[in-house]
């Protein structure tokens, strides 16, 4: 089964004290990159949130956004400090004895002074905590995988497809190249009958020995042994392995393209050359839906 590295999930989850939302999306990339953006206070769950969505993603740059909206009021404490409250009077107290100033000291002047009360954040219990984010992580991570399959099957289609194109280009070469060496021959006896206008006549095993020399020259049997070969070896593995790796793919493509790149330099007919262009051009659409591969 192939998959695309490219995806996109959504999961949400409410346990009547909080909502929480994920989205996972996901683009090329050589390696497995996955990144967690949640609140600070949820860190501890990074690395299960990754555990998580390694299950399912092998390659690719890897995004996990995840809010948290909080219905109760219940993870907080409201905690006073006496001791503080109890300086800050005291220093005021003081500042009106020097000047003699009438001024009240307030509850609300207090209260409002640094540290006297503030919210501490209770300590949560991070079992449950990540019992929660599990839950729209793998609903989150099943779509974005479903989604990946989805855009494998598009991309495994249109690399057969063009596999396929392949190997009649190399049938065509193939047809060619057994005329090519037949018509050297007779170009070449033509051309030195033209130079030599008949003043000397030039012995047919000579002829044939340089024909030879030129097929073995411009012999291209090795190199579209092995295309086909390549071209074989693609298609088993989007059709048949269970995990089709994108790198080993990619790797088979190189190959493809040195052996057509060799095909070319090696052939002085135009017509193979043509042919070797419209290859290499398939080729190289094939190297493009490969880099997506996971």
């Amino acid at each position: 089964m192939v998959k695309s590295m490219t995806g996109f999930g959504r999961g949400e989850y409410s346990d009547g004290k909080r909502n929480i939302t994920v989205e996972i999306k996901s683009v090329n990339h050589r390696y497995c990159d996955i990144s967690v953006r949640l609140p600070k206070k949820y860190s501890f769950a990074e690395e299960k949130i990754k555990s998580i969505v390694k299950e399912t993603a092998r390659r690719g740059k890897i995004e996990v956004s995840i809010l948290v909206e909080n219905l109760t009021d219940e993870d907080s404490t409201i905690k006073l400090n006496s001791e503080v409250a109890q300086q800050y009077y005291g220093r005021l107290t003081e500042l009106k004895e020097k000047f003699g100033l009438k001024d009240e000291i307030t509850l609300s002047m207090l209260t409002g002074f640094p540290d006297v009360i503030k919210a501490i954040p209770d300590v949560e219990d991070e079992e449950e905590i990540i019992k929660c984010l599990e839950v729209p992580v793998r609903a989150a991570a099943a779509e974005h995988d479903r989604m990946k399959i989805t855009e494998g099957e598009k991309l495994a289609a249109d690399i057969i497809m063009r596999g396929e194109l392949i190997g009649k280009m190399v049938e065509e070469v193939e047809a060619v190249s057994d005329k090519v060496t037949a018509a050297y021959k007779d170009k070449l006896t033509a051309r030195i009958k033209e130079l030599l206008d008949g003043a000397v006549e030039v012995p047919e095993e000579r002829i044939i020995v340089e024909a030879a020399v030129f097929a073995d020259k411009s012999n291209v049997t090795e190199e579209l042994v092995r295309l086909r070969s390549h071209i074989s070896q693609l298609k088993d593995i989007i059709i048949n392995s269970s995990k089709p790796d994108g790198k080993k793919l990619d790797f088979i493509v190189q190959e493809m393209n040195r052996e057509a790149n060799t095909t070319g330099s090696k052939s002085a007919d135009i017509g193979i050359t043509n042919i070797v262009v419209d290859m290499k051009s398939e080729i190289e659409k094939i190297r493009e839906q490969v880099q997506n591969i996971e």
